[in-house]
């Protein structure tokens, strides 16, 4: 189980490659990494030099740290993350939110790549997440609570800032591009879901499904990180569209709306307070 220790080791390692303190943090999820290379005066960090981290294993996710100047901010992004379903245990797949945090980010901005659910929604679109709905079955902070990271009892009615939604979609009317908004839905994977699943969640009120990013906003909420969630639509989801889902697929589609991406995300830091 991760401890303070472990989380105060691994910010130390960083902190000594680092000279400031970043400001923003970024997740980048599978095909969106790109981003990180827009990131001015970068210092990369493998996360195989980092005590404690597990490593990335999956395509399109390069599995480092990159801190910088992004917008005039100074941001750590990290250019792939881990998952579940790759067998690391929730507390692992959280470690870099907490680290985070105890390097100082007070605001985070996690992407993924994710299977629209919502049939108005296509393949390229990026939707703010409103709100999610945890299926993967756990929960990253079950076991014993640790006051110092957060309550015992976190309040997530507002796991998705209000105040950074609206930013996102006042940047979105800035560039003069279209996003859609909707709940995140998060299964363990790594399988796709079946039709049938599909229709389950599109019933329960779900507009997108993936397999990360709700274990890191519960730990960054619990942590008192504000956070802004945003999904790139990679694909229709099983059962919408009669063809198979690869994570091809995926890839192809994220490259092909990555001026879109950038353009998106770095108008919402440049107005970030």
């Amino acid at each position: 189980m991760i401890t303070t220790n472990d989380i105060k080791q691994a910010a130390a390692f960083i902190q000594k490659k680092v000279t400031f303190t970043p400001e923003i943090g970024l997740i980048l999820g599978s095909g969106l990494g790109v981003l990180a290379e827009e990131i001015e005066n970068p210092v990369r960090i493998s996360y195989s030099k980092i005590p404690g981290f597990p490593v990335s294993t999956v395509e399109g996710h390069a599995g480092q740290f990159v801190f910088g100047t992004l917008q005039g901010k100074k941001v750590a992004a990290m250019q792939g993350r881990f998952h579940f379903y790759e067998g690391y245990s929730m507390d692992k797949v959280t470690f870099p939110v907490r680290v985070m945090k105890e390097i100082g980010i007070e605001r985070l901005i996690v992407t993924n790549a994710a299977g629209g659910v919502n049939t108005e929604f296509e393949a390229g679109d990026l939707m703010i997440i409103t709100d999610h709905i945890n299926n993967m079955g756990t929960n990253p902070l079950i076991g014993p609570n640790d006051n110092e990271l957060g309550v015992r009892f976190p309040d997530m009615s507002e796991a998705y800032s209000k105040r950074l939604r609206q930013l996102a979609k006042e940047a979105a009317g800035e560039i003069n591009i279209s996003v859609q908004e909707g709940v995140y839905v998060g299964n363990t994977g790594p399988v796709y879901e079946t039709p049938a699943e599909i229709r389950m969640i599109r019933t329960l009120g779900g507009d997108a499904v993936g397999m990360s990013t709700v274990p890191e906003v519960i730990a960054a909420r619990h942590a008192g990180i504000e956070v802004l969630g945003i999904s790139c639509i990679s694909n229709m989801a099983a059962g919408i569209l009669d063809q198979p889902l690869t994570h091809d697929e995926v890839i192809e589609t994220t490259e092909k709306v990555k001026a879109n991406f950038l353009s998106f995300v770095k108008t919402i830091v440049n107005n970030m307070n």
